[in-house]
Formats: C-alpha cells, sequence, structure tokens
C-alpha cells in the first residue's frame, strides 16, 4: 500500500498534498455510535473538521484505488478538503485522443451512432462492453482530476492550451470535430458553462445555522429555557434570526451578482464547423476543445478561449483588462505559410493572445477577405478559460490571515478555559451542599453561557456594518467586510500608474526629428503644410492599428492620440469593396484638403488626370501588429502614384534605434532619450525604410517582419506626456506622513516609471535609485544581475561615479549606529528582470522588496507575485488599481480596491465610484477606526462576561443567582445598547503615523483587560463582603425588613409579595443579590466608557451622540432604582429593601470603582503602557515606514529609543520578517550592492538560488 502522499497541480499556485482513503465500516459503526451518545455532537464536529471526518470513516488506501481524496493546501494556511471519487465508463482514458473503437466507427460512416456518454444505460446498449474502460475522476474547486496512470497521480485535463504546438492547431484541429468525438470529449471537460450556482434559502440557511457560534448560541437558548430564562432566550433567538437573516441576504445577493454577470451570455447559439457535417448550429454549453467556432461579421460575446485560425477580429477586452480598447486579433501564423513561424513553436494563450480570443470579451466585428469565413479552434472551456478562473478566485478565495482573528480565538480559548474553573467549583460547590443534580447540571452549564457571550458575533460585527455605511457614502463599496478591519493595518500601498497615479490619456508633447543624422529643434505641432508629405507624419499616420467602428475612430489611446495630431483622415474599405479587389487596399489613409498645395488647373482637359496625385493619399498594405516581446510595430504601406512601397517601424527608442543603420542615428541620441525619460516624458521612436521594386504585393503578404524591419533610417522622436492626477501628490504624501510605504507597479517604460515616482513624491530628489538588471543564463553562462544607478544610466564615456561607503549608513559597524549618516535608496526593475530573479536569486527577492519601489513592464500574474513576496515579508500589502489586469493583485492584497466599476471590479473587495486615490486614506481611516472598534468591543465584551461570571460565582457559594429580569436588564437594557452605540465613533480627520495594534495579545490591550478585571473582582468582593458586615445584615426571608421605616408604610410587604415559591426554588432575593446586582450594573457602564476610545483613530467620544445620550440616560435609570426604589420595579428586578445608608455606600463604592478604572484606562494605561511600550514595541520592531522614507529613518527611531544595556532592559526581537531582515542589512557590507557591480547565480536554479557578488572592473 502506498501511504505517501503525492502533490497536485505541482509548481502551480493551487499545489495540494493529496492522500487516498477508502471506506471502513467498522469506522463507520463507531461514528454512528458516536453520534447516537452525544446526540449529535460528534457530527458536528465532523461537519467542521474534514480532515476528521474522512480519518475517522476511512482507512488509508492507495491512490489508484481509493474512494475518496483528502486534500491540503500547500501554502501558509494548510487548508483541508475532501471529494468523492467517481468512475465513469469511457472508450479511451485521453480526451485528445480518439479511441480505435470510435476510429473504426468513424470510418466507416457511422459517427453519428457512437455513443456520447458510456456511462448511460442506452450508451452501453450500443457500445461493445469489451472497448470501455474506467475513468476514476474527483471534482474540487470546479475543476475536474482524472487518474493518469503513467503519474500514478490526478491531474487535472488540458485543453489545447499546453505543449501543442501551433502547426498542429493549423494541421490537426483546423477541420472541426465530428458529433461523436465532441459527445466523446465532453464526457472529460464537462459542458462548456461556468456555472454559479445560487444556493437555496434552506441550504444557506443550514450552512448558517451550523456555524459553531450559532451552535453555541442554540445549545444556551436551550439551557435557559429549561431553566425558565425565557425573556432573554427569546432575545437571543430574535438578535441571531435577525443577524442569521441578514448574513443570508448579503451572502445571497454576491451570489445573485456574480451568477448574473456570469450568465449573461453564458448560453447561446453559435456556428461551428464540423468534420462531417459542414457548417451547424448547437449550443455554445456543447463546445469543447478541437470545436471549430465561425465569428460572425456582427461580432459576438465569446463563450470560450478559441485561437484564429482566419481573418481578424476586432475585441473589446474590457473585462479583462481593464481598458474599453478595441484590440486587433489576427490568425496564428501558420507554419506552412508563414516561414517566420516556428514549426515546433507551442501555443501559449499568454504568448499568442494577439491570436486569442478570451471568454467573456466582445467581438465587436469581423475582418475577412474574399468571403473567407473567419475561424477559431476552441482551446479551452468553462472553468479553465480566462473568465473561468476569474470567477474561481472569486467564488474560492484564499482565506484571510489576520491576526486579529487568531488572537480573538485564543482568547476566546481563555475564556473557556475559566468557564471550565467557574463550572467544576459549581458542580464542587453545589455537591458540597446537596443540590439537587438537575439544578447542578443547569447551573455549571450556565456558567459556561455566561463566561463565552452568546451577542459576541453581533456585537463585533456592529462596528464593520458602521463602518461600511460610512465608505458608502464616500462612495467606496465593499464586497468582503470583514477587509475592513484587516485595512487598518495596511503599511504599504502598492499603486498601478496609469489611470491611477497618472490620467488615462496621453497628450502629445511634441515631435523631434533627425535630418542627416542630426537632431533639428522640438517641434509642438504636427500638423503643418511643411511636414505633411514628410517620411516622419507619413509614419505618425499610417503606423498604428487603428480601426472604424461604426463610424468612430478606435483603438489604443497612444495611436489614436499620434493620428489626430496629424490631422489625417483614415477610410477603410466595405466588406464589398474587399471581396470585389481581393484586399488590394484595405485601409487608406490622407491629409485634409486645408494641409495639400493647391493643384494647378491643367493646360487642357486630356491633362487632368495627371492632377490624381495631388490628393496624397497612403494605403496600408500590410501590418504587423504591435508585440510587447519586440517592444515595436510595423507596417508596410504604398503612397498614391508610387510604385515602391514603405515600411514604417514604431516603438521603445532603443529597439527602433538597433534596427537602424548606424550612421542614421544621432551620436547624442542615449543623452536626449536620457532627458526626456527623466522628464516623466514616454518616448517613441520612428524609422523609415524604402522597400525595393521587386517585393510586390503577394511578395509582402508572405514576407517575414525581420526581413522588413531591418536597414531602416531613423526618424526621430514622439515625445508623449502623461500627467500626474491632480490628487496624487498629495494623497502620496498623507500616506509618507502616516508612515505608510508606498510601491509603483506598472506595465510602462522602467525610467518614464521611475521619473513619475519622482515626481508624485514617491522617491525624494535626493533620493539614490538602484535599478536591476537580471540577464537569463545563456552559453553555459549562469544568470546574474548586473546594478546601476538610475541617474548614471547613460552610455556617454564617462564612467559612472561610485557612491562613497560613508554615504550608505548600512556599511558601518553597529556600534556607529548612533552617528549613523542617512542616504535613503530605492530599487527599480522591470518584469523581465523580476521574474529571472524570482527563478534564479530567490535570496535576493526579500532584500529587494524591502527598499523596492518601481516595479515597471510587471505583467498582471507578477502584479500579484510581488504582492505575495510583499506579504512574505510580513507586509499588510494594499493594492489600488484601475482594471482587471490588476485583478489577481487586488484579489491577493490584504486590501485591493478597484478605480473600475467594471464588471471585473466584482473580484476586488473594494470598488471606488471616483477614479481617484484619494480613496485609499479614506479607506485605511475607516479600517483603522472599525479595528480599534473590534478591540473596544471584544474588550468591553470580555469585561462584561467576566463581571457577570464574577457576579455569578460570588451568589452559587451562598447558592444564589441572578435572576431572570436581571439578566435581562443587563444583557439588553445594558450591554447591547451600549454595544451598538460604542462602535457608531467615525473615523478621525486625517492619518496619523501611528498604527493600531494588530492582535489582541499585545502589552498594552493585556494590561488594559487584566487590570480592569481586577478591579471589578475587587470592587465586587468588597461590596459582597462588607455587605454581609452591616448591623441589620441577616438571611433575607419573606418577613425581612432591613429598611424599617425608611421605605414607607407598606414598602417591604410589596417587595414580598409572591415570593415565597420564588424563594424557595432559586433564592434569587438576597441582600447580597441587590448588592452585587448595583454595583455590576454601574461596572458595565464604567467599563463601556473607559474602554471608548477616541483619538488619535476615531472621533472623540463625547462627539458619538448616540453612545452619549444612552451612557447618561442608563446612568439615570440605574441610579433612579438605586437611590429611589419603587415597589413593582424592586419587586420586578427581585431586588430586596435595604438601608438607605447602604445605598449611599453603594453609590461611594461604584463611584470610587469609575474613578480608579477611567484613571487606570485614560491616564495610567494610555501614558505608560500604549505611548511606552507599545511605542518601542512598534518602533523597537523597525516598522519600516513609506518608500518616500525607506528603513533608515526607521533605523533612526530605532537608535533612538533604545535603552541602554546598563539599564538591564532587554529587547524583544522584532516579530516582523523585514525587520529581521533590515536589521541583518545593517551590517552586511556588500549591500546595498556598489554601481557597475554584478551578482551571478553561484550555482543552477535549484540551489536554493543562492548568489555571489563580483565587480565588474
Amino acid at each position: 500500500m502506498e501511504n505517501e502522499e503525492r502533490l497536485l497541480n505541482k509548481g502551480e499556485e493551487e499545489e495540494m498534498e493529496i492522500y487516498g482513503y477508502s471506506l471502513c465500516r467498522w469506522k463507520l459503526a463507531l461514528v454512528a455510535g458516536g453520534a447516537l451518545c452525544t446526540g449529535g455532537l460528534l457530527l458536528l464536529l465532523l461537519y467542521w473538521m474534514p480532515e476528521w471526518r474522512v480519518k475517522a470513516t476511512c482507512s488509508r488506501a492507495p491512490l489508484r484505488g481509493c474512494q475518496v481524496v483528502l486534500l491540503r493546501t500547500t501554502d501558509e494556511f494548510h487548508s483541508w478538503f475532501c471529494a468523492k471519487v467517481r468512475i465513469a465508463l469511457s472508450l479511451g482514458c485521453s480526451p485528445l485522443q480518439t479511441p480505435v473503437f470510435m476510429a473504426e466507427k468513424v470510418t466507416n460512416g457511422l459517427t453519428d451512432r457512437l455513443c456520447p456518454e458510456a456511462s448511460e444505460d442506452d450508451g452501453l446498449s450500443r457500445c461493445s462492453q469489451g472497448h470501455l474502460q474506467e475513468v476514476r475522476h474527483f471534482t474540487h474547486h470546479s475543476v475536474k482530476y482524472f487518474w493518469n496512470e503513467g503519474a500514478q497521480n490526478f491531474g487535472s485535463i488540458k485543453g489545447l492550451d499546453e505543449s501543442v504546438p501551433c502547426a498542429a492547431i493549423h494541421r490537426e484541429h483546423s477541420a472541426g470535430l465530428a458529433k461523436g468525438i465532441r459527445d466523446y470529449r465532453r464526457l472529460f471537460y464537462g459542458v462548456n458553462d461556468i456555472a454559479v450556482k445560487v444556493p437555496s434559502v434552506f441550504k444557506l440557511l443550514i450552512k448558517e445555522v451550523l456555524n459553531p457560534f450559532y451552535v453555541f448560541q442554540l445549545f444556551s437558548v436551550i439551557l435557559w429555557s429549561t431553566d425558565e430564562y425565557y425573556y432573554y432566550a427569546l432575545a437571543i433567538v430574535l438578535m441571531s434570526l435577525l443577524s442569521i437573516a441578514s448574513s443570508l441576504y448579503t451572502i445571497r445577493k454576491q451570489y445573485m451578482m456574480l451568477h448574473d454577470m456570469v450568465a449573461a451570455h453564458s448560453i447561446m447559439r453559435v456556428s461551428v464547423s464540423t468534420a462531417d457535417q459542414g457548417i451547424e448550429e448547437i449550443l455554445s454549453v456543447d463546445l469543447v476543445p478541437g470545436d471549430v467556432l465561425v465569428i460572425p461579421s456582427s461580432g459576438m460575446v465569446m463563450p470560450c478561449d478559441a485561437v484564429l485560425l482566419s481573418g481578424t477580429c476586432i475585441v473589446n477586452e474590457s473585462m479583462l483588462t481593464g481598458e474599453s480598447v478595441p484590440v486587433t486579433k489576427t490568425n496564428l501564423p501558420n507554419p506552412s505559410e508563414d516561414p517566420t513561424a516556428l514549426e515546433a513553436e507551442a501555443y501559449s494563450p499568454e504568448e499568442h493572445k494577439r491570436h486569442t480570443l478570451f471568454c467573456g470579451t466582445t467581438v465587436i466585428q469581423t475582418r475577412f477577405y474574399t468571403a473567407e469565413l473567419v475561424k477559431a479552434v476552441v482551446v479551452r472551456t468553462g472553468f479553465s478559460t480566462s473568465k473561468g478562473q476569474l470567477v474561481r478566485s472569486i467564488l474560492y478565495p484564499k482565506p484571510t490571515d489576520f491576526k486579529l482573528y487568531r488572537d480573538a480565538y485564543m482568547f476566546l480559548l481563555f475564556l473557556v478555559g475559566v468557564a471550565g474553573v467557574g463550572f467544576l467549583y459549581t458542580v464542587v460547590n453545589s455537591i458540597l451542599h446537596q443540590v439537587p443534580p438537575k439544578i447542578i447540571i443547569i447551573e455549571s452549564l450556565d456558567i459556561i453561557t455566561i463566561t463565552v457571550p452568546p451577542a459576541l458575533p453581533a456585537a463585533l460585527t456592529a462596528g464593520i456594518v458602521y463602518a461600511q455605511r460610512r465608505l458608502k457614502k464616500v462612495g467606496i463599496f465593499c464586497i468582503s467586510p470583514q477587509r475592513i478591519n484587516i485595512c487598518g493595518q495596511l503599511n504599504l500601498v502598492c499603486f498601478d500608474k496609469t489611470g491611477t497615479l497618472t490620467e488615462d490619456g496621453l497628450d502629445l508633447w511634441g515631435i523631434q526629428r533627425v535630418e542627416n543624422a542630426r537632431f533639428l529643434l522640438p517641434e509642438e505641432n504636427a500638423f503643418s503644410k511643411q511636414l505633411v508629405k514628410s517620411p516622419f507624419i507619413a509614419c505618425m499616420a499610417a503606423c498604428h492599428s487603428l480601426t472604424k467602428i461604426e463610424g468612430v475612430l478606435s483603438g489604443d489611446p497612444l495611436d489614436l492620440k499620434m493620428f489626430e495630431a496629424t490631422g489625417w483622415i483614415l477610410e477603410e474599405a466595405t466588406e464589398e469593396e474587399t471581396a470585389l479587389h481581393n484586399r488590394i487596399m484595405p485601409t487608406v489613409v490622407r491629409p485634409p484638403k486645408q494641409l495639400l498645395p493647391e493643384p494647378q488647373p491643367a493646360a487642357s482637359e486630356d491633362l487632368e488626370l495627371f492632377e490624381l496625385p495631388a490628393t496624397y493619399e497612403i494605403g496600408i498594405v500590410r501590418q504587423f501588429p504591435f508585440s510587447s516581446a519586440l517592444q515595436r510595430m510595423c507596417v508596410v504601406a504604398r503612397a498614391l502614384g508610387q510604385k515602391k512601397m514603405d515600411a514604417y517601424v514604431k516603438g521603445a527608442p532603443e529597439v527602433v534605434a538597433g534596427l537602424c543603420k548606424p550612421e542614421t542615428v544621432p551620436v547624442d541620441f542615449e543623452r536626449v532619450l536620457e532627458e526626456y525619460t527623466k522628464q516623466g516624458l514616454r518616448v517613441i521612436a520612428v524609422a523609415h525604410r524604402r522597400l525595393e521594386s521587386r517585393l510586390t504585393w503577394h511578395r509582402v503578404q508572405n514576407v517575414g517582419r525581420e526581413a522588413i524591419e531591418a536597414n531602416m533610417g531613423f526618424l526621430g522622436l514622439i515625445i508623449m506626456q502623461n500627467k500626474l492626477k491632480g490628487e496624487t501628490s498629495a494623497v502620496l504624501e498623507d500616506l509618507h506622513k502616516a508612515n505608510i510605504r508606498t510601491v509603483m507597479v506598472t506595465g510602462d517604460n522602467l525610467l518614464t516609471a521611475i521619473s513619475v515616482a519622482r515626481d508624485c513624491g514617491m522617491i525624494q530628489p535626493l533620493d539614490k535609485v538602484i535599478v536591476a538588471e537580471a540577464l537569463a543564463p545563456r552559453d553555459g553562462q549562469p544568470a546574474k544581475v548586473n546594478w546601476h544607478y538610475a541617474d548614471m544610466l547613460s552610455k556617454g564615456t564617462d564612467p559612472p561615479p561610485a557612491i562613497h561607503p560613508e554615504e550608505i549608513p548600512i556599511k558601518l559597524a553597529p556600534e556607529n549606529l548612533e552617528e549613523l549618516p542617512v542616504t535613503k535608496y530605492h530599487f527599480a526593475m522591470s518584469g523581465k528582470s523580476f521574474a529571472i530573479i524570482q527563478e534564479h536569486f530567490l535570496d535576493l527577492i526579500p532584500k529587494l522588496v524591502l527598499h523596492g519601489t518601481v516595479f515597471a513592464r510587471m505583467a498582471p500574474d507578477q502584479k500579484t507575485q510581488l504582492v505575495e513576496a510583499l506579504q512574505s515579508v510580513d507586509y499588510y500589502v494594499g493594492m489600488c488599481g484601475d482594471g482587471a489586469n490588476d485583478c489577481g493583485a487586488l484579489k491577493r492584497a490584504h486590501g485591493g480596491i478597484s478605480l473600475s466599476e467594471l464588471e471585473a471590479s466584482v473580484a476586488s473587495p473594494f470598488t471606488s465610484r471616483t477614479s481617484s486615490i484619494s480613496c485609499v486614506p479614506n479607506l485605511i481611516r475607516e479600517g483603522r477606526a472599525a479595528l480599534i472598534t473590534s478591540f473596544c468591543v471584544f474588550k468591553f465584551m470580555a469585561l462584561y462576561s467576566i463581571i457577570q461570571y464574577v457576579s455569578v460565582t460570588l451568589l452559587y457559594s451562598m447558592l444564589s443567582n441572578l435572576g431572570d429580569l436581571q439578566f435581562l436588564f443587563i444583557d439588553l437594557a445594558i450591554i447591547l445598547v451600549l454595544v451598538f452605540t460604542m462602535s457608531l465613533n467615525p473615523a478621525w480627520k486625517e492619518l496619523v503615523a501611528q498604527r493600531p495594534p494588530a492582535g489582541l495579545i499585545s502589552g498594552p490591550l493585556l494590561g488594559s483587560v487584566l487590570s480592569q478585571i481586577l478591579l471589578c473582582l475587587g470592587f465586587q468582593a468588597l461590596g459582597f463582603l462588607w455587605v454581609r458586615r452591616q448591623p441589620w445584615y441577616e438571611p433575607w426571608t419573606p418577613h425581612s425588613d432591613a429598611c424599617g421605616s425608611s421605605r414607607g408604610p407598606g414598602a417591604a410587604n410589596a417587595s414580598a409579595q409572591g415570593n415565597g415559591t420564588l424563594h424557595d426554588e432559586h433564592n434569587i432575593r438576597n441582600y447580597e443579590n441587590t448588592t452585587l446586582f448595583f454595583i455590576s450594573s454601574f461596572q458595565y457602564l464604567t467599563v463601556a466608557v473607559a474602554f471608548a476610545k477616541g483619538k488619535p483613530f476615531r472621533q472623540p467620544c463625547h462627539k458619538n451622540y448616540s453612545f452619549v445620550l444612552s451612557v447618561l440616560v442608563l446612568y439615570a435609570i440605574t441610579l433612579f432604582i438605586l437611590l429611589h426604589p419603587v415597589g413593582p420595579v424592586d419587586w420586578a428586578l427581585e431586588l430586596v429593601c435595604v438601608p438607605f445608608q447602604w445605598r449611599v455606600t453603594i453609590l461611594v463604592i461604584v463611584l470610587l470603582n469609575g474613578a480608579v478604572s477611567i484613571l487606570m484606562e485614560k491616564a495610567l494605561l494610555d501614558t505608560v503602557l500604549w505611548k511606552v511600550l507599545f511605542h518601542r514595541e512598534k518602533h523597537g520592531d523597525f516598522r519600516l515606514p513609506s518608500s518616500s522614507h525607506p528603513p533608515q529613518e526607521a533605523l533612526d527611531r530605532w537608535r533612538r529609543c533604545r535603552l541602554p544595556a546598563g539599564l538591564g532592559f532587554r529587547r524583544e526581537p522584532p516579530k516582523a520578517k523585514y525587520v529581521h531582515l533590515a536589521q541583518e542589512l545593517l551590517v552586511d557590507p556588500d549591500w546595498p550592492p556598489k554601481p557597475s557591480t554584478t551578482t551571478e547565480a553561484r550555482a543552477l536554479a535549484h540551489e536554493n538560488g543562492t548568489c555571489r557578488i563580483v565587480t565588474v572592473t
């Protein structure tokens, strides 16, 4: 038996350990017996714990024959899941291979007789039993995993998106599928449907009710009902029903929103090209990988991921990219027709996204020539598609790990321990006093419900609900309310650049042409008669991928701005013209008439034909779309009347210059380029080449891109400006003042990103920027990282000046920390370098993210990886982006906020209605306020439990208890009113540098709670013992009259009416009970006032008018009952008459208790523990503040708050990993790297990514 575990999805984000189990009958019998003996509690426990459930009912088995699989994630959460293994009967084991039996049937023309699903009875009757074989599989998180005999493991099946050569897609998958093959594949791939099932209300109700807290509440209600505490039991039932109803409404609403988003275009009729019946219509849910989809000319919403075989599509990919900019998709190059296409190149949706139509995107229109159909091969269906993976990440998010919740559970366990002590005390004390067993059981269990308050979940939820409502008022919508608390801990925020920090659009700043290999002066306007026929303007007008959609020019914003700057006009041929002329000239651009010289009238009518060239039109013959890998695009065009064609290229300046003849590139090219990029301007270079006359139209259609883009002539630079948003600098400054680091994550150019980071204040003017340029291993050389300084990237003759060692603080020995000079530095790198460093230099990643501020050219998945890298060193990371390309990072961050209201924003925990980063400080402020509110409420509820626990325990010692209406008055009139009003404090108006604690287990909070517990215990014990020493004290009976005549005639008798039965059964009425009731009632009010924190995270408590009014009214009512007893009220609350002098004594005890409690909390704890211990803890933990104030500034604070060793104080080691790392780097002589040094991988990547630093001379 193979008991060793195996890995599922090895190396992927969803990697899991998998264990095989089979049902065990004797274990099932034991569980059934245990369930009967425990009244179903064992089943509840097994329901909450999947691992225990499987191990309790099954025994280990080999994966090959197991009936149940147990899965455990390999991430930091180690979540457990279980799934049942199912068996299906199929004609084969691989979906992409045609079974031999089926191949014979297809050969004989019997495709319509093939069984679609051999597991069905009718299928079995038609298919030979000898050809069927078992296929074992299970489903987890909407993904099917099938048994792989070769790997001896389960694995998810792939479509045509993995290891399928591009040539094979054209050669083997372009003919379409027969119906039988499609039905056979559907057995493996399932229906093409992203099914988001909205659970029924009953199902959600059962799942919600089985939550441990609600089970505990149900237990409490049953217990109270047996003890005749009907009022409070009813109150808890009503509160629980309201909470459950609210939760059900929220959950179901989210499911319905997601269902509506997905189901809008999930089922439709589509046309497919089949191998046996030509073009036919089927439902989109029947599509499988390998089907050939016919895209209609009017467009469609893609029901799957497909790769274009023929034709061109214009697609709106806002669902994926967040930008509603039409993108042109071209057909996948066919190696048999296109000599530039590699025969063995494997198809990848990411690498070939220019040829891939993604699920959920909208095809606006198609382009086809000579009546040729636009066809695409289906490569992925259902949850495997890009949209399906997005929906899966929403349906099955990673659990949120937050210290507050972990500490809350620990504190609850502590309360359970306290309850256990009370339970044992009650049992022993009751047995010694010979109490009946029934009462012993009820009272001993009752002490548990008192210590662990059933109202705690509702109390904690209140503050979050109020914060959510305040966020909604400022235009921030939340679909994950629990994340609000976590946002209060954010100490680093990543920002996308374009559309987030800067404006969406680019403006033309100017152009700088080149003539005779020399730069001319910059020109602001490209719209002029002098330039109309220059190659430079021709390149601006023709080298783009713009198209007209319903008469409106659409395309990439950069292309659009450049084209509009020329003032030219674009005309496209109609479909009829295209078909008629066999795509000779599909798109034409021409200048407006006012830019052209006036045509001279012809001398005779016969010469009028020769005036045509005066119109000056340029026809675009062929486009090579922009490639992010090549960083350029190219077009071949021909001017009207010209025999030779022209090639125009535009793209990244360094790339375009490399394609040009060296003699055409100015010698000061690098200097000029650097000047522009340092100013934050986006620079695009253009080049031109007159093609040879032998390159006719037909040859151009088949020539390789490299042949066209060679020996170009450099034309000059186009300079675009991307302006900062007005509020960007002010918001970042606020974040920096609050010690919150800011990081830029963008897809833009590195130098441009660095410049924008300086402009917006993310990098201060005097800070050093170190660029990490990583090179992959090749030709036997190991991978390496070259270190440059951003201000020294020019390739001039002067060597870059080195930074003197004394300027780098971490070079100095630790004993010199006090005299440490501060020179701040930041790391910047591209996505390509980030990927290489992740693969070959794992040990560098934590060091780089510690000071990394600019990450440019980052792909969407790399943004997510960066967020994970920051979280791995214990940062609380926020992410702010404006589109679905940031979706992964938005979901993975502790607090992701989308500035886009597109449908993809449903994946982001927060969405801002205004596309401004001013929402980030608002979110953090509200998060901090909600977090402090949670602390206050948790502390208050803990004290409420302990105060009541002390009261009941003292009364149990004399076989007494609090009365039903006394419990009701405390729990409803005092506790719930205070809990729901003390949570109403709004957030403080500005962000402060101090950050609230992350968990309950911290010095200030524990000191606060423990000191209040001791005070409350002391004053209750004082009252309990002191009342027994009063001269009028005697064990109370219905005929006792301690008041004498002080209450007036008949009062004592009124208070004693009908009490004989109640006294005999519960012994509620006595002097100790009355004393403890008044003292404890005032203690609840006192701790509420003491714990209601205001500044610096919430508005002062006196501005929370609801809370102030509630406290004053409750104080007044309680004082009235204490000092002016009313017979019916005392009778209802089961209070006894005590002398007025004792009432005054109680008031003195209460006032003294309140003064000491508030003085202890507000003065001593806030001043000493919070401002000294907490300050030392946080700053001593070396909390790195903002990226404009990197770790060195925190080091200064760390040094200042260090206590001399001679005083005997020992510093606790910092808890955060980034703090440890920063302190280690203090004494690392090789960090940061010096300029002109190289870090090389020591060996291959599998050796833990170790590296060495080599100085390059």
